[in-house]
């Protein structure tokens, strides 16, 4: 079995095209029909992120973390409870291609690292084209990249478990879980596909994340205009 896990925070507005993506993925006909189950762990939500999933009929957790470690690792726990073999990761407010899952399998890796591609630069205004061009011109989306992010990650259930799933921590945790699989030698593949599309919005859901690093784009592109 296949699991799926994607942490929620006040993503009334965006999880519900999310899981639409990844339910599509589930159906791929390259999966032959393996069974892909999808655990959406809300934390500590004030909006309707958890009646927006349960519309689309996934399973749910409601914790109250605010800690995305903690949230994936809980997610990713229930998946291994239920059977999952092959555990897969990606954001709330991000959109997974239809190969997600085949591509991510397709590499026989312990953990496959994918990119991600941008959507919404209009968020950043009269400077969004700064902030593109310099994202575009520092982002290596190519084959052996050295990105690693929690939107676009693959990892085999046994290994995660080996050493020791997500460590709770606010921001880093795909980062940390990629540090110790290395140090655990495993066959890590850094891949331009599959691409994984997230958002550029401005307000981070969690400290010195994607949004962050955008942000310190944008400041760069505001003292380069001046």
């Amino acid at each position: 079995m296949i699991g799926v896990c994607i942490p929620a925070h006040n993503e009334e507005t965006r999880i519900r095209r999310c899981l639409m993506s990844i339910l599509k993925a589930a159906r791929h006909p390259a999966l032959l029909g393996e069974e892909v189950a999808v655990v959406l762990v809300v934390d500590a939500s004030r909006d309707r992120t958890a009646s927006m999933g349960a519309l689309e009929g996934v399973s749910q957790i409601n914790v109250c973390h605010r800690n995305v470690g903690r949230s994936r690792g809980e997610g990713a726990a229930l998946l291994i409870a239920r059977g999952a073999q092959w555990l897969a990761f990606t954001d709330a407010d991000s959109v997974v291609p239809h190969d997600w899952l085949v591509r991510q399998l397709s590499y026989r890796a312990d953990a496959v690292c994918g990119t991600v591609r941008v959507i919404e630069w209009g968020a950043y205004g009269p400077l969004a084209d700064f902030v593109r061009h310099s994202f575009l011109a520092r982002y290596r989306d190519v084959d052996g990249h050295t990105h690693v992010h929690g939107a676009n990650l693959g990892v085999c259930a046994r290994r995660y478990m080996e050493v020791g799933g997500f460590d709770a921590l606010p921001t880093g945790e795909d980062h940390a879980l990629i540090h110790k699989l290395k140090a655990a030698e495993a066959n890590i593949v850094f891949a331009s596909k599959p691409h994984v599309w997230t958002s550029a919005r401005k307000r981070a859901r969690a400290p010195d994340g994607f949004s962050f690093a955008l942000a310190q784009l944008e400041r760069a592109a505001g003292e380069e205009a001046e």
